[in-house]
């Protein structure tokens, strides 16, 4: 088994917040995290698809197609935009990061095994900050 994996990087606010909470609830359990007036981050997008070389190409799944999936049904609907009001698969979502890499989890991973006939999704792994990233692997 080989894996292939694909960076890309956008940037995003978005603010933790729970709507059933007080502001002082959600102060004391999100932090910084639930300013109302939202923060950002530079997000690193790491996509590894796992599966057997193809024989006639050598390739598990060709990058340039992969990173066509990630920037057209991922990285446009969410680089530079707010992930609690301006992206539709967030909506009504706690926007997390857990959240956030379960849902490109969603959008990627039929996407891939069309785009190669031995690839599948194996990993999403999201850096909020250089020292915190989710990693999600469909369970």
């Amino acid at each position: 088994m080989i894996y292939v994996s694909r960076k890309e990087h956008f940037n995003a606010a978005h603010k933790l917040a729970n709507p059933n909470w007080s502001k002082e609830k959600n102060e004391q359990v999100f932090g910084p995290c639930a300013n109302e007036n939202w923060h950002g981050h530079n997000f690193e997008l790491i996509v590894t698809v796992k599966g057997i070389p193809d024989p006639e190409t050598g390739f598990v799944i060709d990058l340039k197609k992969l990173s066509v999936l990630i920037r057209e049904h991922v990285i446009e609907k969410v680089d530079h935009k707010n992930l609690n009001v301006d992206v539709d698969f967030m909506k009504g979502k706690m926007a997390s990061t857990e959240t956030l890499a379960m849902e490109i989890w969603k959008i990627l991973s039929k996407r891939i095994e069309n785009a190669s006939t031995t690839a599948e999704l194996h990993c999403i792994k999201l850096y909020e900050t250089p020292r915190n990233f989710v990693e999600y692997y469909g369970e």
